[in-house]
């Protein structure tokens, strides 16, 4: 199949056509994204408005070259979730900030001194299992929300709100064809909102009541609440960046494949790190989830072959118009928790997934005692919670990030540790070139 495009990355779509294929990206992009902050407590609105902003911020620093959205990462839910409700989102906010922090940092160092030592440090077998721990250790969470009434008891009927909701989700997901198969899930959730409509599920006077134009419930520092650093936000935040700027990364590489130019080159992975974390700082400050490349939209990359950047920035735009619509923000709001349990039965074992299918792509060998040692790890310290207390400052690492770290420490320290090739962008996307060619 050829990877000719229809717009090239810097190709100004006509007016009417700009429109539409800006909306595609925003609807491919819209479930997830306010699923992450429907699930962690934050405001949805802002999730958008955030994302739109932090989207232009990337096109910006990466000189408009990378055709990426940025949208709100579930590997984040479980410390955000945790954070919120014992310290607060004032603390949630502070972590995003220390992620984006990261990020910048990750990308200085990476300009000095080149990509090979973060490809060393995060290779498949750590990162592949760390991200079947974010899927599996956000289930509970889904199961629950899919059976569970107001209460928090049992409801059949809620239950079957959620089974509907997953049913047409699934079925968007295998057999739609054209938009609709890009946009499953947002589709998957209109279905389970009518049926919650019809067995009387869902409030729906505050949308009747909200005004067109709404100020969302920003979340600012110094005014919203008061700064106050702890190890704590630090340890649950910042070890889970291990596997968002390995995602990120994977994104490239994927992006340089279709598009066909090598964004680890040009303009450099050290600008679209630091867009990625620029998105999470912009979040952080006006009350948003972390930010991360979407795959959902390098997909509609693939299907439509347009890769205009303008396409992405128009998206941009109308997310954060989006937010601002207070009809738009009630209506997110009086979705029934079992439909977005029934989406993120499916989501969530997707995130799984996808890390069982990154140690299939690259070949990972459990016949191989050090790749079957550092896998078991991860996933038991991970899925079990395990928790550990540091003698000092009353510190705790937990769960995902505490399966992260032990998963960089045991590849740094197992023997038989393979090398990257430094030449390893370069010949994925001569080998795509000539493909396409």
């Amino acid at each position: 199949m050829s990877n000719k495009p229809i717009l090239d990355v810097k190709d100004k779509p006509k007016a009417g056509q700009w429109f539409t294929l800006s909306i595609q990206h925003l609807f491919a992009m819209f479930g997830a994204t306010i699923l992450v902050p429907y699930l962690v407590g934050l405001d949805p609105a802002i999730a958008l408005i955030s994302s739109g902003l932090g989207t232009l911020a990337f096109l910006l620093i990466t000189k408009f070259q990378v055709p990426a959205y940025l949208g709100s990462s579930f590997a984040y839910i479980v410390p955000i979730k945790l954070m919120n409700d014992t310290m607060g989102p004032g603390a949630a906010m502070i972590g995003t900030f220390l992620v984006g922090l990261v990020y910048g940092t990750v990308a200085l160092i990476i300009k000095k001194a080149g990509y090979r030592w973060i490809m060393n440090l995060l290779p498949p077998i750590v990162v592949g299992p760390i991200i079947i721990v974010i899927g599996l250790s956000v289930s509970g969470t889904a199961v629950n929300m899919a059976t569970q009434n107001a209460a928090q008891h049992y409801s059949m009927l809620h239950f079957s709100v959620a089974l509907v909701t997953l049913a047409a989700t699934i079925i968007f997901s295998i057999f739609a064809k054209k938009m609709l198969s890009i946009i499953p899930i947002l589709a998957g959730i209109v279905v389970g909102y009518v049926y919650a409509l019809i067995v009387g599920v869902v409030d729906f006077a505050p949308v009747l009541k909200a005004h067109w134009f709404e100020m969302p419930q920003f979340i600012i520092p110094f005014v919203s609440y008061k700064v106050n650093f702890t190890w704590d936000i630090f340890w649950l935040m910042v070890p889970v960046a291990i596997v968002t700027i390995s995602e990120h990364i994977g994104h490239q590489l994927i992006l340089s494949d279709i598009v066909g130019r090598n964004y680890i080159k040009e303009p450099g992975l050290h600008r679209s790190i630091l867009g990625d974390g620029t998105g999470s700082i912009i979040s952080a400050l006006i009350g948003g989830p972390p930010k991360t490349t979407y795959g959902e939209n390098i997909g509609v990359l693939v299907i439509t072959r347009v890769y205009s950047v303008y396409v992405l920035a128009g998206a941009a735009i109308f997310a954060i118009l989006f937010g601002f619509i207070g009809k738009i923000t009630a209506l997110i709001h009086s979705i029934p928790t079992p439909v977005m349990g029934g989406v993120s039965i499916l989501l969530f074992g997707i995130i799984a997934s996808s890390g069982l299918r990154m140690l299939v792509d690259n070949k990972i060998d459990f016949e191989d005692k050090r790749n079957l040692v550092i896998a078991s790890v991860i996933l038991i310290i991970g899925v079990g919670g395990a928790i550990l207390k540091l003698p000092f400052k009353d510190i705790q690492i937990q769960g995902m990030a505490l399966a992260a770290i032990f998963g960089v420490i045991l590849n740094l320290i197992l023997p038989g540790r393979p090398v990257v090739n430094d030449d390893l962008f370069e010949e994925r996307t001569a080998e795509n070139n000539k493909q396409t060619a």
